[in-house]
């Protein structure tokens, strides 16, 4: 398991203490999630990962899963990697 999974799984243990999440139970259908808690996680991802969660990510399918988490913060994370890949540095270069 990744250490961001980790991260997020151990939130949402602590959150949900009486219930054994896996990693592809859907925590909205279960129930957990109320608009607070929604921005709770919200703000724990920004926070522990250093990203910023924009209105284009604010998907429920992104929040689902413990493993929709994760992948949500595996895009953002490596967003300016790929940026810097397909040549976008350039552009910052000096000659």
């Amino acid at each position: 398991m990744e250490n961001s999974q980790i991260k997020i799984k151990g939130f949402l243990s602590r959150t949900f203490r009486n219930y054994d999440l896996q990693d592809d139970e859907d925590i909205f259908a279960l129930g957990f999630v109320t608009s607070l808690f929604a921005m709770e996680l919200v703000l724990f991802v920004e926070k522990s990962f250093n990203i910023a969660i924009g209105n284009e990510d604010l998907e429920i399918e992104n929040f689902r899963t413990i493993r929709a988490i994760t992948g949500l913060v595996e895009r953002k994370t490596r967003s300016p990697i790929i940026s810097e890949q397909l040549g976008d540095s350039h552009a910052h270069r000096t000659h």
